[in-house]
């Protein structure tokens, strides 16, 4: 059998995708176009990418900007990954899974911790933490990334 894997072997899915990632069954094309891992970007442009896409309601996408700087950095890899699993927390909230989403969101501000009464690269960590903590945070726009525009 030919399975869709990336080069170290990993499985891929190569299906079209809804607006929130979800793959859409074999043969429906009418999703979002396959689209590749964004490569890992310099920290200000990955946040005002991911800034922009929460913005336009693609956290899926906001997501794998954040993941790919995770994943590929030796620095504030917690960081990362708590800006990932925020993203991830609102697309489950997008997907309708609000228990899925609240459990994201608290590890998010959990991972954040850390960096609590700072402000790297210019993230508003302690907004970011007290939304993600909000009862229903998720029913309205998602917060800035910043403390103020850049």
């Amino acid at each position: 059998m030919n399975r869709d894997r990336d080069p170290q072997g990993r499985p891929r899915n190569a299906r079209p995708r809804d607006s929130t990632g979800r793959p859409l069954p074999r043969g429906d094309g009418d999703g979002a176009d396959v689209a590749d891992d964004p490569p890992a970007l310099p920290p200000d442009e990955a946040i005002d990418l991911a800034g922009d896409l929460l913005r336009d309601g693609n956290a899926f996408r906001a997501h794998e900007v954040f993941e790919a700087v995770w994943k590929s950095t030796e620095t504030d890899r917690d960081l990362w990954r708590g800006l990932a699993q925020l993203a991830v927390g609102i697309t489950h909230a997008q997907r309708g899974n609000a228990t899925g989403s609240q459990a994201l969101l608290s590890r998010a501000a959990d991972s954040l911790a850390p960096w609590a009464g700072t402000a790297p690269y210019g993230l508003d960590i302690d907004g970011l933490r007290a939304w993600a903590r909000e009862p229903g945070a998720t029913a309205g726009d998602p917060p800035p990334l910043r403390q103020s525009a850049r």
